[in-house]
């Protein structure tokens, strides 16, 4: 199991649809908005490595409105 945090963010004005759109995913554990440097933030569960780098690439950032992404990976102890 992968786990990533994803920190989003989205053309001025797209915050509310790219969320919208991205809450339906099974795929997202969690998601909320952010101030600051980003504007959303997503915890996303995968089976594995290769898979979270697939939901990111080929869906966040397929997302019309999404600009940048910076995912942080999970570590086991």
């Amino acid at each position: 199991m992968a786990i990533g945090f994803v920190l989003i963010n989205v053309s001025p004005g797209s915050e509310k649809k790219v969320f919208d759109i991205m809450i339906k995913w099974d795929e997202i554990q969690e998601l909320y908005p952010l101030f600051g440097d980003y504007d959303l933030i997503a915890k996303i569960q995968a089976p594995d490595f290769e898979a979270l780098s697939d939901i990111v690439v080929n869906k966040i950032r397929a997302l019309k409105g999404v600009t940048e992404t910076k995912t942080l990976t999970g570590a086991k102890f």
